[in-house]
């Protein structure tokens, strides 16, 4: 609770007080709440920034290690092999149709590659790209309708006349890139799971096989297509930045979520992990994209703070993503929120007053915080017109307030990097001693890298490779051991690339 004197101040139950009285009085409150928040800038300081020293962030990664390779044996929800095991050499041509379903857009576009060329940004083009909302209508649709919904889009792609140009009479390879649970069969096949997030398409057909969902309603339009490849996102952008970069062996999704992939021998993990697939599969496979679900690791081995912890007590589902709950867009916000509301209630930040709507769970989005921490300005005005836009306040801030909330946000987003740099340690030495390599001889790996927080969030990624760079040298590995370079639109891009790796593997 505020201070009684802070209450005698500003309550309006209060007889009024002469002027110079009343000035006297604020000047007292205002110097008690400018201490306190001092006070409790310095114990949110202390608490996010203790963990990060190099020698902490190595003894989580060597227990992440752990989790990882326990996984690798022995689990059906994470550390889960693709069918993919081909990466793209770059040298491969062709037109493909690339889809890919979200939980708010579904994407159809026509990719070309190109090959190697001489200026690196043309060896992929996008022909023609449309986007459809995937609004509550469209996620009411039940079992096939759904399917036929998105066959109705696919359709209206191919009359495009660039489209019937350049694919002629021949039958069109697609990619599918899918954001969604599927137990994987096949390159070109898996079982249905729920998809949750509203969507009532798996309803009748739970548990049928995805490939031949899309292609029965593609043959009732009479499309002349083939799905070749069903991949998930992050294995997506693993594929899109290895065709352009021939050392990427793993990639990183950090947006509202948080996922990765990594390219893995196929010895690395349990041969009951890989289920019942042919002998011809594990004849060819060599190495295996795994997609580890990366947001499930981490419980009890990343330090926490008491705002974390009450973050982690009252999700719907507690602990069952740890890792994502410290680093991703869709909780960063939510940790800043939880400090400011407890410097309100202690500290007097804002005078005591809580801004609209912001008692509201997950209300301070962590684009909000972005903005917060963009703007250098001295006076903060457009920090503060990007607080007050989404939490009215019946009196402005002050500078001393806003400098309060961006210090608060950045020690957030600084310790996030820090954790998601320990988590990508950890991938890179579990594919070293899986490979029987040295840190020192290793060579360099390139990290692709998609996701809101990583493409937008200022100098989020340059800060995760600061750490990442002190982790790897730390390990003896030389100073580019590692490089997180982002690899844009690489949900259909990849699906494009997924779809190539498999004509090539036919």
């Amino acid at each position: 609770m505020l201070s009684s004197l802070v209450q005698a101040v500003f309550h309006p139950s209060v007889p009024p007080k002469s002027p110079k009285q009343y000035i006297h009085d604020v000047a007292v409150v205002r110097t008690i709440e400018l201490r306190k928040m001092d006070d409790f800038l310095r114990e949110v300081k202390r608490l996010f920034e203790a963990p990060l020293q190099t020698t902490n962030l190595l003894a989580m990664s060597g227990k992440l290690q752990e989790q990882f390779q326990q996984k690798l044996q022995d689990s059906n929800i994470c550390m889960l092999p693709s069918y993919n095991h081909t990466l793209p050499t770059g040298n491969e041509r062709g037109t493909y149709l690339a889809l890919d379903v979200g939980g708010s857009t579904f994407r159809v576009a026509l990719v070309e590659l190109c090959g190697k060329h001489k200026e690196w940004d043309k060896s992929m083009r996008m022909v023609k790209i449309e986007s459809y909302r995937i609004d509550n209508s469209v996620r009411a649709l039940r079992g096939h309708a759904f399917f036929d919904w998105m066959a109705e889009r696919i359709a209206e792609v191919l009359e495009d006349t660039e489209i019937r140009k350049l694919r002629g009479s021949t039958v069109l390879p697609m990619g599918m890139a899918w954001s969604f649970p599927v137990e994987e069969t096949s390159i070109r096949s898996g079982r249905l799971l729920d998809m949750g997030k509203g969507f009532n398409a798996t309803m009748g057909v739970l548990g049928d096989d995805l490939g031949e969902l899309v292609m029965r309603a593609c043959r009732a339009k009479n499309l002349n297509v083939r799905l070749d490849a069903i991949i998930n996102d992050s294995s997506a952008t693993l594929l899109c930045r290895a065709y352009r970069v021939q050392s990427t062996r793993m990639a990183l999704i950090l947006g509202t979520g948080t996922n990765a992939a990594i390219h893995l021998p196929v010895s690395a993990l349990a041969r009951t992990k890989f289920g019942s697939r042919p002998q011809g599969w594990h004849d060819k496979a060599q190495h295996v994209l795994v997609n580890t679900e990366m947001s499930m690791f981490g419980k009890d081995i990343f330090p926490t703070t008491r705002w974390d912890d009450y973050l982690n007590r009252t999700h719907p589902r507690p602990d069952f993503q740890p890792f994502e709950h410290l680093i991703s867009g869709r909780y960063l916000g939510e940790i800043v929120r939880l400090i400011l509301l407890e410097a309100i209630e202690t500290s007097g930040l804002f005078g005591g007053e809580v801004p609209s709507r912001f008692s509201e769970p997950y209300s301070f989005d962590t684009g909000i915080m972005a903005a917060i921490e963009a703007d250098d300005t001295p006076t903060l005005a457009k920090a503060t017109s990007a607080f007050m836009t989404a939490h009215p306040l019946r009196i402005a801030p002050s500078k001393r307030d806003m400098l309060f909330v961006r210090q608060v946000s950045q020690l957030v987003s600084r310790r996030a990097a820090a954790y998601l740099a320990t988590g990508i340690h950890a991938l890179w030495s579990l594919r070293l001693s899986s490979e029987n390599l040295s840190p020192s001889t290793a060579g360099h790996v390139t990290i692709g890298c998609n996701g809101s927080v990583l493409e937008k969030y200022p100098g989020f990624r340059q800060t995760c490779q600061g750490f990442a760079d002190e982790l790897t040298r730390a390990s003896g590995a030389p100073e580019d051991a590692i490089s997180l370079e982002i690899a844009c639109e690489s949900s259909i891009l990849g699906a494009a690339v997924a779809a190539c790796c498999r004509e090539q593997d036919r």
